[in-house]
């Protein structure tokens, strides 16, 4: 089967291009068993590169589409400019007569379509509406985009992590505290701060390192202004070796974030048999069950947070039961493989159907 994978450069910071970088690894299940072309759409930089990404894209698309149709196209979308960029790649798709799997990655449903304008909607549900497929990430957004998509047509997938192997903890810090994200509000950053400052009062050699790129200079600001920034570190955006260092020797995990679809940290966080204390946003409570393999409050709660990591801290029999249970999970159901062999089982279907 002829597979057509619209994807972002290799290099862009985040989730959708985590997921597919691991399906381009030469020994993947999905490499092993398709003949997959990668078109890629995006890249980070300026308004002008982007444009300029997207518009090659588009030509190496069609080429595609004109010289060697394949059986499927597989969009990777977002909310906001990143499901504007894919609707020439569905419509494409659709004139050739090429049915389209949408996997959608986003987390900000509301400002999306809860609570756009009328117009806006009307075009959500007619570009999501020739789709043979979405993949939604869990059955939170399932049910969300079965207001407006038949149920039939929607499939839950949820992202996978890459395990290390045994031993996955070498160096571990007791003291170290870690944040990996994008930086800024929607992940819950700025309640960072008030949390840490809680923290320190009952463990001031705690350390916390906030790694990811944003809003660097103002989640960093708002540490100075309780004048708690000395043990924390802003490694930037960190991959490959340095984000594993990072793993490895790093106790707990802390993200505290608004929306999310199934993130891709957290996974990450399981798989290195972390001490988690997050919230119950997006598909995170199939991840983690709260008081068994690890912590979850609500979004904005900064007190639940403060008072886990704390315990977290004191108690490393109970912060390594959670991390061995939670990396026990991440066996069993998020490898990679797991992962692709359910994505291989709705290509099937998709492909048997059209």
């Amino acid at each position: 089967m002829k597979i057509c994978m619209i994807v972002p450069d290799p290099s862009v910071k985040g989730g959708i291009a985590s997921v597919v970088n691991g399906y381009r690894d030469k020994d993947s299940l999905l490499e092993r068993k398709y003949r997959i072309k990668y078109v890629e759409s995006y890249r980070d930089g300026s308004k002008w590169q982007k444009l300029g990404k997207a518009l090659c894209g588009y030509g190496a698309f069609f080429t595609q589409l004109c010289a060697d149709r394949p059986d499927i196209v597989h969009v990777h979308s977002s909310f906001g400019p990143s499901f504007y960029r894919k609707i020439p790649f569905i419509y494409m798709s659709a004139l050739f007569r090429v049915p389209v799997i949408n996997h959608v990655h986003g987390a900000e449903f509301e400002s999306f379509y809860e609570n756009a304008s009328a117009g806006k909607k009307k075009l959500v549900a007619r570009v999501y509406g020739k789709c043979a497929k979405l993949i939604v990430l869990s059955e939170e957004w399932k049910r969300r985009f079965a207001s407006f998509i038949p149920e039939k047509r929607i499939a839950v997938l949820e992202n996978y992590c890459r395990l290390p192997k045994e031993p996955y903890d070498t160096g571990r810090k007791a003291e170290q505290v870690l944040f990996m994200g994008e930086l800024g509000k929607r992940k819950g950053c700025y309640d960072i701060p008030a949390i840490w400052e809680q923290v320190l009062r009952q463990e001031p050699a705690a350390r916390l390192v906030m790694a990811g790129d944003g809003e660097m200079e103002a989640v960093r600001a708002a540490f100075l202004e309780k004048g708690i920034s000395s043990g924390v570190h802003f490694p930037g955006w960190v991959r490959n070796e340095s984000k594993e260092k990072l793993f490895r020797e790093s106790s707990i995990f802390l993200f505290p974030t608004y929306h999310e679809g199934m993130p891709m940290a957290v996974l990450e966080a399981m798989g290195y048999g972390l001490g988690i204390v997050t919230t119950d946003a997006g598909g995170i409570p199939k991840l983690i069950r709260n008081e068994e393999d690890g912590f979850i409050g609500k979004p904005g709660d900064v007190q639940f947070m403060a008072r886990h990591v704390t315990r977290l801290l004191q108690e490393p029999a109970l912060r390594t039961a959670y991390g061995r249970r939670a990396r026990e999970l991440a066996l069993r159901d998020y490898s990679a493989e797991r992962h692709m062999e359910r994505l291989c089982a709705i290509y099937e279907a998709v492909a048997g159907k059209h």
